[in-house]
């Protein structure tokens, strides 16, 4: 079975990638073209999101044809020069699959819409006077739209144009299968399963507790059909991960337990609601570091007794840009950034970079919601609205929550649109330093960039940071976040100063002996150790 322990990811978002046909919009030939600098990175494989037809309401999440590239991206001869030029590298493609909905676009839906009986038990119908029942689309809103057409009404956990699939239906889940086996020809290797958690509906019952998660979310058959999806297609020794919506560590410990032959690793997103006031996404606080500390040791050690896999990841396409969350924009940029990184990235676990976060892109800070092109922003900003926040308020939610912040354009260069495109790109540039940018970055030795190179070949060189067991220190501590990685004979101590002041930490007199592997200043080991705002250390015995 191959191991993916010592691989890191680095994920693209094409649309925001590299423009190479002047349109504004990056592409599949912008990739290829960028492939020098993600080799220099160290990464192992590039996911990269959906880039097949799509009516782009969902940017992409919206599927209308699984099989076809959407011609915004580029052709089927760009895709397989991307690949056979990554290869050259030893780079491998992972492709997104969103397998939970379609576009209502899509020829099944459109069928069922015809009246095709056999097509409309493809989603899940249901005939009701009324709505049937209290739940709440993840983007707002009730989860049910009325067909006229059939008089019923269709589950749409997301938009009303992404309409969910009956995964209990057996057709269903073969031309998924047929999808798998399509990619994996055409020379993908790996995928990442969009909320395949949320395949397996339960009862549809009103909930009168919560907003309806609690009737679908990590179903009765879930485990069943994903190892289904696996052994039918034959990519068990593929690299797969599912992302899992408001999921449990028992439940991630299945479906990455590699004798249960799932997925290899899982995406789960609680260490990235310690901000959530009430545990609500638009309501804001200051990040709880002493939940954050709990959830990643709980997480971290419960995998590991369960021998199941995490996923290291502070950013992606539907997160905002972790320096602006748990960092500072400021003063400390590039020290916080530096730090955050090597937090996750000593863990145990697979690292995941989101395009940018290698330079330590920032939030977008748009200022007016002609800015936003998310629809899950779009949405919410007239929710916020509706429940009597003031103009402001609701952009100062955006600005901290929007999708859109990690979307913003890839920053190459310092020019009027980041090297990026010559043209206007389809989303605002983002209102932050034009210093945070590629071409400033790669030969500064101190930059971020050069970091997370570090972080990167260090991962693919040490059997401790990639095989090691993990167990926490200073437990007491709510500034501090550290922990000991222990394989054979090798040991490192991982100690990291979450907060923008100057603390200590009082060492252990073994450690006094170890050497300095990673810091992110010049820090004297001695029994009293002092730590500036966001310090990180990494001493190997």
């Amino acid at each position: 079975m191959t191991d993916f322990k010592n691989k890191v990811i680095y994920q693209i978002y094409p649309k925001s990638f590299k423009d190479t046909n002047h349109d504004g919009i990056g592409d599949l030939k912008g990739i290829t073209q960028s492939l020098d600098y993600l080799n220099d990175l160290g990464v192992d494989y590039l996911w990269l999101t959906p880039f097949v037809v799509s009516p782009q309401r969902d940017n992409g999440y919206d599927i209308a044809d699984y099989y076809h590239i959407n011609p915004m991206y580029g052709t089927d001869e760009d895709l397989d020069e991307l690949i056979n030029q990554a290869n050259k590298r030893d780079i491998g493609l992972m492709m997104d699959m969103v397998f939970n909905h379609t576009s209502t676009d899509h020829e099944w839906f459109q069928k069922a819409l015809q009246g095709d009986p056999y097509y409309q038990d493809f989603y899940i119908f249901k005939d009701s006077k009324d709505i049937p029942n209290n739940w709440v689309s993840k983007f707002g809103g009730p989860a049910w739209n009325y067909a006229p057409e059939l008089k019923k009404w269709y589950l749409c956990l997301f938009d009303k144009t992404q309409a969910d699939l009956n995964w209990d239906n057996p057709h269903v889940r073969e031309e998924l299968k047929n999808v798998i086996r399509f990619w994996k020809e055409r020379g993908i290797k790996g995928f990442r399963f969009d909320v395949i958690n949320l395949i397996s509906k339960g009862s549809y019952d009103n909930d009168y507790e919560g907003d309806g998660r609690r009737y679908y979310t990590d179903g009765p058959h879930v485990h069943e059909y994903i190892h289904e999806l696996v052994h039918d297609t034959g990519i068990k020794d593929m690299i797969t991960v599912g992302e899992m919506s408001s999921t449990s560590l028992e439940d991630c410990i299945k479906y990455s337990n590699r004798e249960r032959e799932e997925l290899k690793m899982t995406f789960s997103f609680h260490h990235l609601k310690v901000d959530y006031k009430d545990n609500k996404k638009w309501e804001l606080m200051d990040p709880d570091y002493k939940k954050l500390k709990e959830l990643f040791k709980n997480w971290q050690l419960g995998m590991q007794a369960g021998h199941g896999w995490n996923t290291l990841f502070w950013c992606n396409h539907d997160q905002p840009r972790i320096v602006s969350r748990f960092g500072d924009e400021g003063k400390y940029w590039k020290e916080s950034a530096k730090m955050l990184a090597t937090m996750i990235h000593m863990m145990q676990g697979t690292p995941y970079i989101y395009q940018g976060e290698e330079l330590g892109m920032l939030n977008s800070h748009y200022e007016d919601i002609s800015e936003y092109r998310d629809v899950e922003s779009l949405n919410y900003y007239k929710i916020l609205l509706e429940e009597g926040h003031t103009r402001e308020e609701a952009l100062h939610i955006l600005s901290a929550r929007s999708r859109d912040n990690s979307r913003s354009a890839m920053q190459w260069d310092d020019s009027t649109y980041a090297g990026f495109s010559d043209h206007e790109p389809w989303i605002t540039m983002p209102h932050t330093d034009k210093h945070i940018n590629v071409k400033e970055e790669i030969n500064d030795k101190d930059s971020i960039l050069n970091y997370y190179k570090q972080l990167v070949e260090l991962r693919h060189e040490l059997p401790v940071i990639s095989e090691g067991t993990i167990s926490f220190l200073y437990d007491d501590r709510e500034d501090i976040m550290s922990y000991q990685r222990q394989y054979e004979d090798d040991e490192l101590v991982v100690i990291c100063n979450m907060w923008n002041q100057d603390t200590t930490v009082t060492l252990e007199d073994c450690y006094l002996s170890y050497t300095t592997l990673l810091s992110n200043y010049p820090i004297t080991v001695e029994k009293t150790l002092k730590l500036p705002p966001y310090a990180t250390i990494v001493l190997r015995k």
